[in-house]
């Protein structure tokens, strides 16, 4: 397929991500993002057998769907067939390393550097990011003829990424030159999948540790293509339009320039990022990390800002595990710009936020009563006090 990337600062040349696809042995698509020229690791052919091919597309069930809640104006996804997933297999078993003898898994090459699949039990499945796009659709709000509990067809797509072939490594262990060649796999994914017809909006994450509800320990992370602007965009969206109307700026552009003029929640930020704990954070530790030039989402980063993610982001990681002596459990989610909405792609300012559930040594903060029933957040550390610690923890 070609090779995907942008300059890099590092090497002073051409920094590239060389990408190939193959199809797994039940249909789903697999993407190799090499670092090295030539490799084509996407000859390698999946040889598990009994693999069951991957459902039609389009169906609605009860098993897996998107349904409306009236209530609160949101769509939820329901999808059954996630309980099968695998879970907190031993490291020899886990389907996320390459393949060896005698042990196929997810990924048929005997290596890789960074590698994209489609999840074989997704919550969101149909669209087709090759060989056209297959029957179905964005979820539409419903009309009140559809009466109180509409849904419709579950569809969508979920990957997971791959972000080394190491299965005891972590993000925060990755070399900056890895986190170029991740950065741009999901740039290219961004881009693709926001391309599907039906795909409202793309959300790259990674979950990391147990303590977070994650089933594997391998590196890994995922992208899901919702056929809805989710919750959380549809409102901060509105909030910037509202501002925008109010203030005749851009609510994006103005939060981080005051951030930057306060500087005490400042943590880190070199000349392209900015990172900085939110004034009202809702978790213990909480970083939102800025582009300097604002961007609609990730495949519109520039290449110098791509460049210079790597050593900002590993540092903000890094104090994170230091906090408190050991690894972090944390989210890390990029927010994206909806797919469909001119005014919005216009307006909106692609962010990273990374938050750990760790409070305390030995303590997590857990979502009680307030927040899982009432939606209102209490944080038991001040913002500023959080900013310092994660300045100091060097």
């Amino acid at each position: 397929m070609g090779p995907v990337g942008t300059e890099s600062t590092q090497a002073g040349g051409r920094q590239r991500a060389w990408k190939n696809s193959a199809r797994l042995a039940d249909g789903r698509e697999i993407i190799y993002f090499d670092e090295t020229p030539g490799l084509n690791r996407a000859l390698a052919r999946d040889l598990r057998d009994g693999l069951a091919p991957v459902p039609p597309p389009g169906t609605c069930s009860p098993e897996q769907a998107v349904r409306w809640d009236p209530l609160l104006d949101e769509w939820v996804i329901i999808a059954a067939q996630r309980q099968e997933r695998t879970f907190l297999p031993p490291p020899d078993q886990c389907p996320l390393d390459p393949s060896a003898p005698g042990r196929p898994t997810e990924v048929p090459a005997d290596s890789y550097d960074v590698v994209v699949f489609e999840n074989r039990f997704p919550s969101l499945r149909g669209a087709s990011a090759i060989g056209g796009t297959e029957a179905g659709g964005p979820a539409k709000p419903p009309d009140l003829d559809d009466g109180m509990s509409p849904q419709r067809p579950g569809y969508g797509r979920c990957e997971v990424v791959c972000f080394t072939s190491e299965h005891s490594a972590s993000f925060a262990s990755l070399t900056p030159r890895r986190v170029q060649t991740v950065m741009e796999a999901w740039a290219d994914r961004t881009a693709t999948l926001s391309a599907l017809d039906g795909v409202e909006q793309v959300y790259c994450f990674e979950n990391r540790g147990e303590e977070i509800g994650v089933t594997l320990h391998h590196p890994h992370g995922q992208i899901y293509a919702f056929p809805f602007v989710a919750p959380r965009t549809r409102q901060m969206v509105a909030r910037s339009r509202a501002y925008a109307a109010q203030a005749g700026r851009n609510l994006f552009d103005d939060l981080v320039a005051a951030e930057q003029a306060d500087g005490t929640r400042m943590v880190t930020a070199n000349d392209h990022w900015t990172a900085f704990v939110p004034p009202a954070a809702r978790w213990p530790y909480e970083v939102l990390i800025f582009p300097t030039r604002r961007v609609t989402d990730l495949a519109a980063l520039d290449d110098p800002a791509r460049a210079a993610f790597g050593g900002l982001y590993l540092d903000v990681l890094r104090r994170f595990d230091r906090l408190f002596g050991t690894p972090a459990p944390y989210i890390a989610a990029w927010h994206q710009a909806p797919v469909t909405d001119a005014e919005a792609r216009r307006d909106f300012g692609l962010h990273l936020q990374v938050f750990t559930v760790r409070r305390a040594p030995g303590k997590l903060k857990y979502l009680a009563g307030t927040e899982s029933g009432m939606g209102v957040w209490v944080n038991d550390i001040v913002p500023e006090t959080a900013a310092r610690r994660l300045r100091e923890a060097r």
